[in-house]
């Protein structure tokens, strides 16, 4: 836990927060990083999950003295109960984020979308056969009006199983049905987890947390996986592409505008904008010599991996980035964006600019985002910011001499290609490099920043370690952030810092030994690439087989339990940094921890140390590849022509 004596080296793992940290403590700046040292004596009840204020006959907290509330629900239930609304929550956001893009699909097939359309036809067509949607001989706007339709379904639907479900291995999809977590449509979901988890309902904490795992699942391979397909339906398939990253990114001269938050109908329109020579031009004529746009957060990864637009930082560095004082507008939209952003602007010139009627922030300007006339409204947002650059005070800029180049972008789709070409795209290169023991294992790290632990620290020395055992590691969200501003998303960085099989594979391949996969809702591409890895064959034939591994190493929102869940319900097993609040039920620890291991193949791990973390990961790896029979490294041989002969080459 943070203190007061706790100097702004010991906070942040980067240089360019480092020195803006230090800034914001000469401007007297009050910041995240300042609030948690008034937070420290957090309430152990609420960190244990003993803590129980859904009905008025409290709140109850549970105690040796006094183990059941005024109900007579135990720590077991409360614990339970508390555990369910959380991943409640997390399935709310991500599956919200999905409604609104597929919403914006139907649109644009129906009437066009204004300013929108479909970019990528390719990636349509393939989501329309893996729906049973026909295709062929079918207008592209005729198939996607009909897809959209199947993907409103996978929220409304009432007694029919999500069609999403079917895209999961069978082994996998046996295990949803024999454990009976199969969900039904994303809305019953979340509206049944809440009704059971009214007081007088459901009790049983096994129950509950079934259920957890059965909402967790409506996220997962529901509404985040529609929602990741949409996007790239909307705005385009990601393919690897350069960029920079950290605050560095900033121009000091140019009028800096950021994008902060999570749903990409805004920030595209925004990137398209800020290239229109006249929109350009108008920022020239207010003093400035043209536009930077960036990202902050998820936002960030969105822009990032389509555009190339660069990226100032992930979660806990948006009031930094405001504290440079060099950041004209800061836009933002849902999930991830303080309400401290305009305290922290108020010393500067930065306005900050609400954009979404269900996000409104006390003390930013509110300017709805009028989707209907997109560009003409990203347009005046840039507009706006290019007038407010003449406010700017030099005395106050301060722009850390500090990024980093790095390539974004690795869908499946990307991953395929890079592996096999144009028309053998596959797998199999990377199954063939697992089996061989050139890679280890895959880990896919993932999650926000926590004030409670050092900016970025966990991650990078959790991602160093894993890297040079050979370990591919898959990144998004702010975890992909953070490697990004280490310098671990260049391919460069497989020679410096990679083991000697995975350098291999990488200086073959041409790519980073961190893959960057996108946002954080984007965390439905690692486990398409597993089930990639399962359909190319010869690495058993479910998740729970196969050697990878899924970490939170700095989470801190409801959005990373609901990921932690759908990861283990499918067979992967979760390392976190932090630890869930269930400690005051030993119950509820055992199922999420050991139970689910007959239930799922997989489960959860808490180790707070990143070293110990990645011994916990390697340990993991091996285990499922001593059970594949392929825990060794294969010898390279040069055959002579008497084996050539024998193996009729």
């Amino acid at each position: 836990m943070a203190n007061e004596t706790m100097v702004p080296a010991d906070r942040a793992w980067d240089q360019a927060s480092v020195r803006i940290l230090e800034k914001s403590l000469t401007d007297g700046i009050d910041t995240v990083f300042t609030r948690i040292d008034t937070q420290r004596n957090q309430c152990g009840f609420g960190k244990s999950g003993v803590c129980c204020k859904i009905c008025h006959m409290g709140p109850c907290r549970i105690t040796p003295k006094a183990p059941r509330g005024v109900c007579g629900a135990d720590a077991d239930t409360i614990a339970a109960r508390n555990f369910l609304r959380e991943v409640s929550g997390g399935t709310s956001a991500h599956s919200d984020h999905g409604r609104h893009l597929v919403l914006k699909l139907k649109k644009v097939a129906e009437s066009g979308g204004g300013d929108y359309a479909i970019k990528d036809e390719a990636a349509l067509r393939r989501a329309a056969i893996a729906y049973g949607v026909k295709e062929e001989g079918r207008t592209a706007s005729e198939v996607a009006s009909e897809l959209a339709d199947v993907f409103i379904e996978e929220f409304s639907s009432q007694e029919e199983t999500l069609k999403t479900l079917a895209l999961a291995p069978e082994k996998q999809q046996a295990r949803w049905k024999k454990t009976g977590v199969e969900p039904y449509g994303i809305d019953r979901m979340v509206v049944e987890a809440m009704h059971r988890t009214t007081m007088g309902v459901d009790h049983d904490y096994r129950n509950l947390l079934l259920h957890a795992f059965r909402t967790a699942l409506a996220d997962g391979w529901g509404g985040s996986r529609v929602a990741s397909i949409t996007s790239d339906i909307l705005f385009g398939t990601p393919n690897p592409i350069r960029s920079e990253v950290n605050l560095g990114i900033l121009g000091e001269k140019t009028v800096n505008i950021l994008v902060h938050g999570h749903e990409p109908a805004l920030s595209e329109m925004l990137a398209v904008a800020a290239q229109d020579p006249e929109i350009v031009q108008y920022a020239k004529d207010a003093g400035a010599e043209g536009i930077t746009l960036a990202g902050i957060c998820c936002t960030a990864n969105e822009v990032l991996m389509r555009h190339g637009i660069p990226v100032a930082g992930n979660f806990l560095q948006q009031e930094l980035a405001v504290v440079t004082g060099a950041v004209e507008m800061l836009i933002v939209d849902v999930q991830c964006c303080m309400p401290s952003l305009p305290e922290v602007a108020a010393a500067y010139h930065t306005e900050i600019v609400s954009t979404t009627d269900m996000a409104k922030t006390v003390g930013a300007k509110h300017q709805a985002f009028d989707e209907d006339n997109a560009l003409d409204s990203a347009r005046a947002l840039i507009r706006r910011a290019a007038d407010n650059y003449k406010r700017r005070d030099p005395a106050k800029v301060l722009i850390p001499d500090v990024k980093k180049p790095l390539v974004a972008g690795f869908s499946v789709e990307a991953i395929k290609y890079m592996l096999g070409g144009k028309y053998r795209g596959s797998f199999r290169p990377l199954n063939d490099a697992i089996i061989s023991g050139r890679i280890r294992g895959v880990v896919g790290i993932v999650g926000c920043n926590n004030p409670k632990q050092k900016l970025d620290a966990y991650m990078n020395i959790l991602a160093r370690e894993l890297v040079a055992h050979d370990v591919l590691v898959l990144k998004t969200g702010c975890a992909a952030i953070a490697s990004g501003k280490e310098g671990m998303l260049s391919p460069e960085a497989a020679l410096e810092k990679a083991g000697p099989g995975l350098r291999e594979v990488c200086e073959a391949v041409g790519m980073p030994p961190v893959l960057h996969l996108g946002s954080c809702v984007d965390n439905v591409r690692i486990l398409e690439a597993a089930t990639e890895i399962i359909f190319e064959g010869g690495l058993g034939d479910d998740m729970a087989a196969l050697p990878a591994v899924g970490v939170a190493p700095e989470w801190m929102s409801e959005k990373a339990i609901a990921i932690g869940c759908y990861f283990v319900a499918s067979g992967v097993d979760v390392v976190l940094g932090n630890p869930f609040y269930i400690s005051g039920s030993a119950k509820v620890t055992n199922f999420l921890n050991e139970e689910t291991k007959e239930l799922f193949g997989a489960s959860f791990y808490v180790e707070e140390d990143p070293m110990k973390a990645s011994e916990t990961i390697i340990a993991l790896l091996d285990a499922k590849r001593e059970k594949l029979g392929i825990n060794k490294k294969s010898e390279r041989k040069l055959l002579d022509m008497k084996d050539r002969r024998a193996h009729g080459v």
